[in-house]
């Protein structure tokens, strides 16, 4: 298939395509007209590249997973190498949740100072509050749950 073709059912761009080929993750075949040709193989070396950007991966992490994949391997985290970065990312996204959640109480407690919650009386009117939202939630026809950081939960 030519790059156009791979881009559309890929879901992404062409232009991506090329970055993919000079950073060295896509293989940069050309037949006798001079056009890139590719293959399913390709197909799947860049839908692996998607999935893992989509994920908050950056380019370079999803090297062990292509890498991988173009040895054989059924999935692209079949190998050791990739395993590595799971784990990497997962440190990296425990450590930010950890961030999120201590900035979340000190803008909860600058919140409740705010309008006046006494300090004893803060961390039980916020689970009562979590609570009644909870089941506000679970109330057939009720609102949609809200999430957190501003948008609606899917």
């Amino acid at each position: 298939m030519r790059i156009g073709e791979l881009a559309a059912r890929a879901g992404t761009t062409t232009r991506a395509l090329r970055y993919y080929e000079t950073r060295g993750l896509l293989p940069a075949r050309r037949d006798g007209k001079g056009h890139r040709t590719y293959d399913e193989g390709d197909l799947r070396l860049v839908r692996q590249i998607r999935t893992l950007q989509d994920c908050g991966f950056d380019l370079e992490e999803t090297r062990p997973f292509v890498e991988c994949l173009r040895a054989g391997h059924p999935e692209g985290d079949s190998c050791p190498a990739s395993l590595v970065v799971y784990r990497r990312k997962l440190d990296e996204l425990d450590a930010l949740i950890g961030q999120l959640t201590a900035v979340r109480e000190t803008v909860a407690g600058q919140l409740a100072r705010a309008v006046g919650v006494p300090p004893l009386e803060r961390s039980r009117e916020w689970g009562r509050a979590r609570e009644a939202l909870a089941a506000e939630s679970l109330v057939p026809g009720g609102p949609e749950p809200l999430c957190e950081l501003g948008g609606l939960e899917k």
